[in-house]
């Protein structure tokens, strides 16, 4: 371990890639540091740069006043806390939660904590594992502000910017799983697309340029249909729905021509109908967003 014994000490459960990259920076930066891996052998290198290894999950808990978890997901957590042992290690201290599930594990395992007397925040990492230790990293947090201030010149150490987005626990995976839906969502946009193009007899390279093209008109257009749904109002006269649903036909076509799965467009397109049968066929693509959150 570091003898950097005036810094607080923190221990990381968890040692996948994340894991093993959050470790790494808390290292680097002098943080006592303590790891643990359900798999044996992962925490070789960190020891080597001069972590303790645990031997088990309580004994981890019980060598830091700060517990950052970092796992597949939830099963995974509670696989690792919600044993008797570990969550009497754990009371009294702070763990600080930044695996990656739904708002409504996070605000169970919340619950969990507080009846046993674990301090509890929840949070999201938006970045790669190449980002955390530098300037581009991105977290976010949720829980009690009070236990966020006092915990983040540790936190800091991963780098990057943190941001505290409410004491609302189910806040940090809220905005997590709405991002990835973003990401996903385009990452399987672009799949598709290299796809049919390569039908084409366009190449990766060849269409990747324009399709960054593609992308870097999205960030405005983002913050006009973020408006337009705060606003209620959706405005079509750029582009109204009914010309973008003759769009994704076209994607559709020319696809299947191919072979090639549309259903994802299928999908989107049939969406789009169904906002042009309810009246709103002049309006922009932002009214889809109000049309997915009527129940």
């Amino acid at each position: 371990m570091s003898t950097h014994s005036a810094q607080p000490a923190v221990t990381v459960l968890g040692l996948g890639p994340m894991g093993r990259a959050l470790a790494g920076a808390f290292l680097d930066a002098g943080t006592p540091t303590t790891v643990w891996n359900r798999t044996p052998g992962r925490d070789r290198e960190l020891v080597a740069r001069g972590a303790a290894g645990a031997g088990s999950a309580e004994e981890a808990a019980a060598a830091s006043g700060l517990v950052v978890v970092c796992v597949v997901d939830y099963d995974a957590v509670d696989s690792v806390l919600r044993r008797d042992a570990v969550a009497g290690a754990l009371k009294g201290r702070t763990v600080v939660n930044l695996t990656a599930d739904t708002p409504g594990r996070a605000r169970d395992t919340a619950a969990w904590a507080a009846e046993h007397g674990v301090r509890y925040l929840d949070g999201a990492i938006m970045t790669p594992t190449t980002t955390i230790g530098t300037p581009h990293a991105v977290f976010l947090h949720s829980g009690p502000e009070g236990l966020y201030r006092e915990h983040l010149p540790v936190l800091e150490a991963l780098g990057g910017v943190h941001t505290h987005l409410g004491e609302e626990i189910g806040r940090a995976a809220a905005h997590d799983i709405a991002l990835l839906d973003v990401f996903w969502t385009s990452m399987a946009g672009y799949a598709h697309a290299l796809a049919m193009a390569r039908a084409e007899g366009v190449s990766p390279r060849e269409l990747a340029p324009f399709a960054r093209g593609i992308a870097e008109i999205l960030p405005p257009i983002f913050e006009e249909i973020a408006e337009e749904a705060a606003n209620g109002v959706f405005p079509g006269d750029g582009n109204p729905i009914t010309s973008a649903a003759s769009s994704m036909a076209h994607i559709v076509h020319a696809s299947e021509a191919h072979g090639i799965d549309a259903s994802v467009m299928r999908a989107v397109e049939g969406l789009t109908r169904r906002a042009i049968g309810l009246g709103h066929g002049a309006d922009g693509f932002g009214r889809v967003a109000d049309l997915l959150s009527r129940r």
